[in-house]
Order: C-alpha cells, then sequence, then structure tokens
C-alpha cells in the first residue's frame, strides 16, 4: 500500500489510537494502533510506520514510551481493517 491510502486510512478510521487490523503480504496479521512520534512525518514519507502491537497497548498508555512500537513498511501492507 502507499503512503496516501494508509495516511487516509489512519487519519478518517483510526483516529485516537484506535487498534486496527493490518494485513501483510508475507507474514501474520498484525493487531494495534498507529502512533504520531516526533518522526511520524519524516517516516510517513518514506513509507514506514510505528505501531504499538496489541499486547503492548497498555503499556504504552501509561509511559508513552516509542520503544514499545515497531516500524514497519507500508509497501508490505495489503489491507487494512478496523479491529472491532
Amino acid at each position: 500500500m502507499n503512503n496516501d491510502i494508509i495516511e487516509k486510512f489512519i487519519n478518517t478510521k483510526a483516529s485516537d489510537h484506535a487498534k486496527v487490523n493490518i494485513h501483510f503480504k508475507q507474514r501474520s496479521t498484525v493487531k494495534g494502533i498507529f502512533i504520531k512520534a516526533n518522526d511520524y512525518n519524516e517516516l510517513k514519507t518514506k513509507n514506514f510506520w510505528r505501531i504499538v502491537a496489541e499486547s503492548k497497548i497498555e503499556e504504552w498508555n501509561r509511559t508513552k514510551d516509542n520503544s514499545l512500537a515497531r516500524i514497519f513498511n507500508g509497501a508490505e501492507f495489503t489491507r487494512l481493517t478496523e479491529n472491532n
């Protein structure tokens, strides 16, 4: 997926740190939240995204520690869906 499609999804459906399902070409689906750290705009232009996995969201909400997130390449995403 390109960064414009991903950003549009984040701004409309994944606002306020809503959990999403990130589907990949070559790996299993990741459930988590997109976060906007200091380097968000720089990463976005390169189609990289900082995501906190579902298992670490509670700790991230307490600490806002960006080291709990992993950076993923948006080119590997096949689709994004809301996690209900």
